[in-house]
């Protein structure tokens, strides 16, 4: 009985690790769908700011966002190492995110996750929900859900 809870104490889950300027961000990779080089994006107009517009993910129309906008910082700059990371979420179905480049997949147990109490806030929303320690990196675990949420402003 210890012992299972122990192994549910310490449950492992797999992150993507992506840069968005300077720093490191971990995407849960339970939402991730797939990773495409950057493409066209097809403009939306009298979207939010974030918005970047839609693209053609093999014939589905999937919309797009900057994290980078988001999340306040300063406007995308594309590179060969962009990446538009797609997500799935049961409500809303795919949809991208444009991230500077794609690191690596790491793996966390919740020893090595501090939950989050001050992080970066839009309209008063958290967007991060912890910090993930590999070796001695630290990763802000970005909190999918509350990002997207505010899509349906879009």
């Amino acid at each position: 009985m210890a012992e299972q809870l122990e192994v549910i104490r310490n449950e492992r889950k797999q992150y993507i690790v992506v840069k968005i300027g300077n720093e490191q961000y971990g995407i849960d990779i339970s939402y991730v769908d797939n990773i495409v080089r950057m493409q066209k994006i097809t403009r939306v107009p009298k979207a939010q700011s974030y918005f970047k517009g839609v693209i053609n993910l093999r014939g589905e129309v999937v919309p797009v966002m900057s994290l980078r906008t988001k999340m306040g910082l300063e406007a995308d700059v594309f590179t060969n190492a962009s990446r538009i990371i797609i997500l799935k979420l049961e409500q809303q179905g795919l949809f991208g995110v444009i991230v500077d480049e794609v690191k690596e997949v790491v793996t966390l147990g919740t020893a090595e996750i501090e939950k989050s109490g001050q992080s970066v806030k839009s309209s008063g929303e958290s967007f991060i929900n912890g910090i993930g320690k590999n070796g001695e990196e630290l990763i802000s675990l970005l909190d999918i859900n509350t990002i997207i949420d505010d899509r349906e402003n879009i």
